[in-house]
């Protein structure tokens, strides 16, 4: 006997796609039409709220989103510091050179702002404001992995819930600390130059390390031949400019990496709070992350032509990303290929194949042999404690057994509770800068 290939998922079609499609439709009427979006907008919330917690009493896997609700956490937890680290970098990248060399640094040469221009003259009126168009946003795509994560109370995707937003967070946490790695690596200057003036109030003149190691050789050719051949900062700068040091406390050692000015406010909180958006975060672009990441996770967990849509706007926003100059185009092209690969790197927490990972497969090929050589024995009484032995491995009747008694009466409407919670602090706490 010879246990068959495991089957994919079956899920319901309950109309997902067509559900994205209008939040997407009706949320761009805020640019159109301000009063209509007023009065669809909340229809259409109220609309999916109710066709989520209709679908409560009859969700049969409760079990499955109990076991995963301790790596869910873990993954915000995860991402929190890694965000809060990005944050401290996004600053640094800025205030470590100075307001002054943003000032007078030109940004790189982007073959795909060309590209994109030459466009704008070859292209029809029409398709040239398409482009344009904000269609979609950070908070867009958010939104869209949401729904994506609530219908599996339709069975429109594999179960659980928790896996997936797990699978997306951790994803997206470890993608946020590579970013924050690389454009803290090398620092570019902003496709905008007068962004740093604008966002940050930083002291005008570099680091002191900077005026050690970095400004004397920026330009000069032949200082930097010197410096390449002595293999070291000969140049005497003298007393560096000082710096501004308020009391943090345990947290002074930020005060290199912030370089606050007096005007800023006594605590490195609120400077923090300032560095929702760079201008130097440049390689990768973390919107484009969290394009690809909630693009990745609509076509493995649902698929069809939705799939194809929400690519086409991930492309949408990569170059608007570019032609408004909020990022060089290597920003957006390494953001894809890099959300991508991590994507296809977790599947661990989560993924929509079912394999013999699974409790109930993998307790069934453990006792094939023996289920074999009972039946070849004629020993029924074997067969049926094997058989046994597989049922009360089910994974609804483990989690009935004790934890359906205890936890089954809350845990729905705790779970419920705790999503919301999160859409509405992430759509309050999280700005288009993220």
């Amino acid at each position: 006997m010879r246990l068959p290939a495991p089957p994919r998922p079956t899920t319901k079609n309950a109309g997902l796609g067509v559900a994205a499609i209008s939040y997407i439709a009706i949320d761009y009427l805020r640019h159109v039409s301000p009063a209509w979006h007023s009065r669809l907008m909340p229809v259409l919330w109220i609309f999916l709220a109710l066709a989520a917690l209709a679908r409560v009493p009859y969700y049969r896997h409760w079990s499955e989103e109990f076991r995963s609700l301790i790596p869910f956490v873990a993954s915000i937890v995860f991402m929190l510091a890694a965000l809060l680290y990005e944050a401290i970098s996004v600053r640094s990248v800025t205030a470590v050179l100075g307001l002054q060399w943003h000032r007078n640094q030109p940004p790189l040469p982007d073959s795909g702002q060309w590209i994109l221009l030459a466009l704008n003259e070859k292209l029809p009126s029409a398709i040239v404001a398409l482009l344009r168009a904000p269609i979609i946003g950070l908070h867009h795509y958010l939104m869209l992995f949401i729904m994506l994560a609530f219908s599996v109370l339709c069975d429109s995707v594999k179960a659980p819930g928790f896996g997936l937003g797990a699978r997306y967070m951790f994803t997206m946490a470890i993608g946020r600390l590579l970013r924050a790695i690389s454009f803290a690596s090398t620092i570019f200057p902003s496709p905008r130059p007068w962004c740093a003036d604008g966002r940050f109030r930083v002291p005008a003149h570099p680091h002191p390390w900077l005026q050690k190691y970095y400004i004397p050789y920026q330009s000069d050719h032949i200082a930097i031949r010197q410096v390449i051949r002595l293999d070291e900062a000969y140049v005497d700068i003298g007393k560096p400019v000082g710096e501004y040091r308020p009391n943090w406390g345990a947290m002074s050692f930020l005060i290199d990496f912030l370089r606050p000015t007096a005007s800023e406010g006594p605590t490195w909180y609120s400077l923090l709070k300032k560095a929702e958006g760079g201008c130097n975060d440049l390689i990768y672009s973390g919107h484009m992350l969290v394009a690809v990441l909630t693009a990745m996770a609509w076509t493995e967990a649902y698929g069809g032509y939705s799939s194809a849509l929400v690519w086409l706007l991930v492309a949408h926003s990569a170059q608007r990303e570019v032609q408004e100059r909020h990022h060089y185009s290597v920003d957006c092209v390494v953001a894809i290929y890099v959300g991508i690969l991590l994507w296809k790197m977790t599947g661990f927490l989560w993924s929509n194949t079912v394999t013999y990972s699974d409790r109930r497969l993998a307790k069934l090929k453990k006792i094939e042999g023996r289920l074999i050589q009972a039946s070849k024995d004629s020993n029924m009484d074997k067969v049926r404690e094997l058989l046994k032995q597989l049922e009360s491995s089910d994974e609804e009747s483990t989690f009935s057994k004790g934890r359906a008694n205890k936890y089954g009466r809350w845990f729905p409407f705790a779970v419920i509770g705790f999503a919301l919670a999160v859409v509405l602090l992430a759509f309050t706490l999280t700005s288009d800068g993220f």
